[in-house]
C-alpha cells in the first residue's frame, strides 16, 4: 500500500494517525513524519487540536523547535496539551527564556498548569539561576496544589539549590509527602554543588534508611563529596557499596570513583579503576586521571596519559587540554605548551572560554607576555575567564597600570568583575607599589560591585599595605578584619617587618604564624633574618634549634633553565654538573665585572657571623646566579635568558642580576614564586619596589651552611662539624677556613 492510499484509509481514524505519529516520535523517524503530515496537508485532512498536539511533539523531541513553535503559533485551538508541549520543547531545547514566556502566555489565555507545565518550567528557572522567578512559580504551584506533587517537588529543591539557596532547597525537601531517588538526588547533589558535604553525606544515610532504589546518578553524586571532605576510609566504603550493586563497569560511576581517589591523592587506585575497566572508558575517564596526575605534581604520568588516549583514539576535549596546559603554566614547561596549543587549534578549541584563558595564562607564566596578548586578542568574544587570565598576567609581571587598564576595558566590556578579578587586581597594585589605587578597588569591592571580599582579598591588603612600609596600618588592618588572619596574610606582614627591619611586629607575625601553621619555615625563616639584621646572633641560633627541635623541614632552594631543549636544575653550589668548571669560572668572571660597575654585595643577606670574603663566595653561588652562568655559556649570543626559581629572589641576587644584563648586553627574565623580573641594561621591570627577600637564607644560603647534626645529648660531634665545614671551604674555595671555622664552630655551639 502506498503511503497516499495509507493516508487515504486512515482518513477516518484519528487515534490510529496520532500512534503512527507517536511511533516515529520514539523512532527518531523524522523523514517519515513529515511525509505524513504532508500528506495529511495535501489530502485536506480536518486538522484537530489531538493530531497536532501529537505532531508538535513529535517536531519538538527530534530537534526541530522550528517546525514546532510555527506549528504551535498556527493553531486554531490550543489545550493544556499543546501549551505543556510547548514548554516543555523551549525547556528541552534549551530556550529557556521563551519557555518561562510561553508558560506566561498560558497563564493569561485562562489555562492552568498541570505538573508536567511546572516541573519543565521550573527546569528553565533552574538552568537561568532565575530564582526570583522561581520564587514566583512555586507560589503558584502552592496556589494550586501542585507544590507537593513529586516531579513539581523534586524540581523545585533542585532549582533551589542551583541557585544557591538552599535553605529554601532543604525545606522544599523536607516538606514533600513521598520522596524517590530522584528527589533524594536533588537534595544530595545540591548540598555538594553548595559545598554542603558533610550534610551531603548526611543525607545519604538517612536515605539508605528509606525505601530508595539506589541508582547511578544518586551513587555519583555522593562519591563526589569524599574528594573535598578527604575522607579516604567512607570512599573506600563507597567504593565496597558501588561494587556489591554491581555499579562499578557503568561508565559514570566508574568515572566518578576515579575522580574521587584523584582528589584524594591515591593515584595508584585511580589508575587502577582504568585498567581494570578499559573497555567501559571514555574521554571522561582519561581527563579526571590526568587532572589527578596534575594535581598531584606528576607531570609526567600525566602526558604518558594523555599519550594513551591518543592511542586508543579517544578525542580529547577542552578540559583535558585545560589540564595539562595548567601544568605547562605552573611548571613554565613552554616547549609542551606551545605543541599543546597547536592541538587546541586542530580541534579548534581555541575559542573555549577554559581553553583559551589558561593558554593566555600560560604564555604569561613563561615569560612571553607578547605571545599571551596575542593569544587573547585572538579569542573572538573574551568571557570573566579570559580577562581575569590577562589581568593575572600582567600583576605576576608586575605591570599594574596595564592591569589596571584591562580592568577597565573588562567594565566597557559589560563583563563583571568577579573574586579572583579583584584578588589579580589587588596583587598588581600590590607588586607596583599602587597603594591608592588598591585601596580604592578593595573599598569598592562590595559597594560598586557586589563582590563581597574574601580573606584571600584582606590579605592582598595586607601585603599591599605591607610592601608600601604602611606596617602600623597593616597592623591595625589585621585587627578589623571580620575573620581571622590566614597563614599567608601573617607571612606577608611578616615579610614586611623583615624588609624594614621591624623586630617586634615581626615576633608578633613570627608568633602568629606558627600557631596557624606550625609547620611553615616561613615564621621561623624571616624571624631568623630579622634577628640576623640586627646581629643578634644568639636569637638566630635558637630559632634555628627550635625548627630543629620541632621537626620544620625548609623549602630547598633551586633554579632552572632550558638550553638546547633540556632542562637544566641547579641547587645552590650544584657540584654534579658536569660543566661545573666553566659555570664557577664564569661567575667569577660575572662577579669581577659587576664589581667593576657599582655592585656592593649585601652581606645582611647571610645571617652567619663569617667574614666579608666567605658571605660574598655564598652569595655568588645562590641557583639563580649559577643557571644564568650556564645559559650565558651555552646560550646563543643575544638570545634572552629565561630561569625559574622555586622561591623568592634576594635582595643581593636582584641587584646582582640587574648588573650582569647589562654587562652580558642580554635581557635576563626571572620567574620566582612570587612575580617575573624582566633585567634590561641594567635595570628591573619591578622597580626594585618588589624585593621584600620572603625566604632569602633559607633557600639558598643555609643550604650551602648547613647546621651540623647532634647525635647525643653529650654534645655536639667534631669530627662530623670538621668534616662538614672542610667540605663548605673546599666549595667555596675559601683559603683562611681555620678562622672561618673557629667562627662559625662558636656560632653554631
Amino acid at each position: 500500500m502506498t503511503f497516499r492510499m495509507l493516508t487515504k484509509h486512515l482518513q477516518k481514524h484519528s487515534n490510529t494517525l496520532a500512534h503512527i505519529i507517536q511511533t516515529y516520535t520514539q523512532s527518531k523517524q523524522l523523514s517519515n513524519g513529515k511525509l505524513l503530515h504532508a500528506q495529511l496537508i495535501t489530502s485536506g485532512y480536518p486538522s484537530s487540536t489531538y493530531l497536532i498536539n501529537h505532531l508538535l511533539s513529535m517536531y519538538a523531541r527530534c530537534g526541530q523547535l522550528g517546525y514546532a513553535h510555527r506549528l504551535f503559533d498556527e493553531m486554531p485551538q490550543r489545550n493544556l496539551v499543546s501549551w505543556t508541549a510547548m514548554i516543555s520543547a523551549f525547556s528541552q531545547n534549551s530556550e529557556f527564556a521563551k519557555a518561562i514566556t510561553t508558560f506566561c502566555g498560558m497563564c493569561v489565555f485562562g489555562e492552568s498548569p498541570n505538573q508536567f507545565a511546572f516541573s519543565s518550567v521550573i527546569q528553565a528557572c533552574s538552568s537561568l539561576k532565575s530564582v526570583q522567578i522561581g520564587k514566583q512559580i512555586h507560589c503558584l504551584a502552592l496556589k494550586v496544589g501542585f507544590s507537593y506533587e513529586l516531579f513539581v517537588g523534586s524540581n523545585l529543591a533542585d532549582m533551589y539549590s542551583k541557585c544557591g539557596s538552599i535553605i529554601e532547597a532543604c525545606m522544599v525537601f523536607e516538606e514533600m509527602p513521598s520522596k524517590d531517588e530522584v528527589s533524594w538526588n536533588s537534595m544530595i547533589n545540591g548540598y555538594a554543588k553548595n559545598g554542603y558535604n558533610e550534610e551531603a553525606l548526611v543525607s545519604f544515610k538517612k536515605m539508605l534508611t528509606e525505601d530508595v532504589t539506589i541508582d547511578q546518578h544518586l551513587l555519583c553524586s555522593i562519591l563526589c563529596v569524599c574528594g573535598p571532605l578527604k575522607t579516604y576510609n567512607i570512599g573506600r566504603s563507597l567504593h565496597s557499596f558501588v561494587t556489591k550493586l554491581g555499579f562499578e563497569q557503568h561508565i559514570s560511576v566508574g568515572n566518578a570513583l576515579m575522580d574521587m581517589y584523584c582528589k584524594l591523592g591515591d593515584m595508584d587506585s585511580a589508575s587502577q579503576l582504568l585498567n581494570i575497566n578499559s573497555k567501559g572508558t571514555n574521554i571522561i575517564s582519561y581527563t579526571s586521571l590526568i587532572d589527578g596526575y596534575v594535581e598531584s605534581d606528576q607531570i609526567e604520568k600525566a602526558f604518558t596519559i594523555f599519550i594513551e588516549l591518543k592511542r586508543q583514539r579517544i578525542e580529547p576535549n577542552e578540559f583535558t587540554f585545560s589540564s595539562l596546559i595548567k601544568s605547562c603554566a605552573n611548571h613554565a614547561t613552554l616547549e609542551q605548551g606551545v605543541q599543546l596549543h597547536a592541538l587546541v587549534l586542530k580541534y579548534n578549541l581555541d575559542q573555549d572560554p577554559f581553553v583559551s584563558s589558561i593558554i593566555v595564562d600560560m604564555y604569561g607564566k613563561c615569560g612571553l607576555l607578547d605571545h599571551s596578548l596575542q593569544a587573547f586578542e585572538k579569542i573572538s568574544k573574551p568571557n570573566e575567564y579570559t580577562w581575569n587570565s590577562l589581568i593575572g598576567v600582567f600583576a605576576h609581571h608586575g605591570l599594574g597600570h596595564k592591569a589596571i587598564d584591562v580592568f577597565e576595558k573588562m567594565l566597557l566590556h559589560d563583563i563583571k568583575p568577579n573574586s579572583v578579578t579583584f584578588i589579580n587586581l589587588l596583587n598588581a597594585c600590590s607588586h607596583s607599589g599602587l597603594l591608592t589605587e588598591g585601596l580604592s578597588y578593595f573599598n569598592s569591592m562590595e559597594t560598586i560591585y557586589g563582590v563581597k571580599p574574601k580573606s584571600e582579598h584582606y590579605s592582598c591588603v595586607i601585603d599591599l599595605l605591607g610592601r608600601s612600609g604602611k606596617l602600623k596600618e597593616a597592623e591595625n588592618f589585621i585587627k578589623s578584619m571580620p575573620f581571622e588572619a590566614n597563614a599567608y596574610a601573617w607571612c606577608s606582614f611578616l615579610a614586611s617587618c623583615r624588609k624594614y627591619g621591624d623586630k617586634e611586629r615581626g615576633e608578633l607575625a613570627s608568633k602568629s604564624l606558627k600557631i596557624i601553621d606550625p609547620l611553615n619555615s616561613g615564621a621561623h625563616v624571616l624571624l631568623s633574618n630579622i634577628y640576623a639584621k640586627e646581629q643578634q646572633w644568639e636569637d638566630v641560633k635558637s630559632v634555628r634549634k627550635m625548627m630543629k627541635d620541632e621537626n620544620v623541614k625548609k623549602l630547598k632552594g633551586c633554579s632552572w633553565v632550558d638550553v638546547d631543549k633540556r632542562v637544566h636544575v641547579f641547587g645552590v653550589e650544584d657540584l654534579c654538573h658536569g660543566d661545573k668548571k666553566e659555570i664557577d669560572l664564569k661567575l667569577d668572571e660575572l662577579l669581577r665585572k659587576i664589581i667593576k660597575i657599582g655592585y656592593v654585595p649585601d652581606v645582611d643577606s647571610v645571617p652567619f657571623d663569617l667574614d666579608y670574603d666567605m658571605k660574598v663566595k655564598i652569595l655568588n653561588h645562590h641557583s639563580e646566579r649559577i643557571a644564568i652562568a650556564y645559559a650565558l655559556i651555552r646560550m646563543p649570543i643575544g638570545k634572552p635568558i629565561i630561569v625559574k626559581k622555586n622561591l623568592r629572589v634576594c635582595v643581593d641576587c636582584h641587584s646582582a642580576i640587574k648588573l650582569m644584563s647589562k654587562v652580558e648586553g642580554r635581557e635576563i627574565i626571572l620567574r620566582d614564586n612570587s612575580r617575573f623580573h624582566h633585567f634590561v641594561d641594567g635595570s628591573c621591570s619591578c622597580k626594585d619596589f618588589c624585593v621584600i627577600c620572603l625566604i632569602c637564607y633559607c633557600s639558598e644560603t643555609q643550604d650551602q651552611v648547613q647546621q651540623p647534626e647532634q647525635p647525643n645529648s653529650e654534645g655536639p660531634s667534631h669530627v662530623d662539624f670538621d668534616t662538614k665545614f672542610l667540605k663548605i671551604c673546599w666549595r667555596m674555595k675559601v683559603k683562611d677556613y681555620f678562622l672561618n671555622k673557629i667562627r662559625l664552630k662558636l656560632f653554631l655551639f
